[in-house]
């Protein structure tokens, strides 16, 4: 009985792209919570981690992008819900 041979394959996925998609997500996150929490506090550093990575890019930037876009949106409609609901922004 024979065993079969080992054949080596690549998994290997380059860092940026990792970082990316943990800094994307995490954009995200907090882009969707600005609705429901202080949007001051959340919006623009959530906007500010989307940027960054979109800036780094990689395979991931279709992520990033997204993440710049719901980051933005959700500011948005959480400073409008805030001021129509007499809600605090900070």
């Amino acid at each position: 009985m024979s065993t079969p041979e080992f054949q080596e394959v690549d998994h290997s996925t380059p860092v940026k792209d990792v970082v990316v998609g943990y800094l994307s997500a995490a954009a995200i996150f907090a882009g969707i919570a600005c609705v429901f929490f202080a949007p001051m506090r959340l919006g623009p550093p959530a906007i500010a981690i989307a940027l960054v990575a979109a800036g780094i890019g990689g395979d991931q930037r279709r992520l990033a992008a997204w993440a710049v876009a719901v980051s933005t949106v959700g500011w948005l409609v959480g400073m409008s819900v805030a001021v129509l609901l007499s809600r605090t922004i900070f």
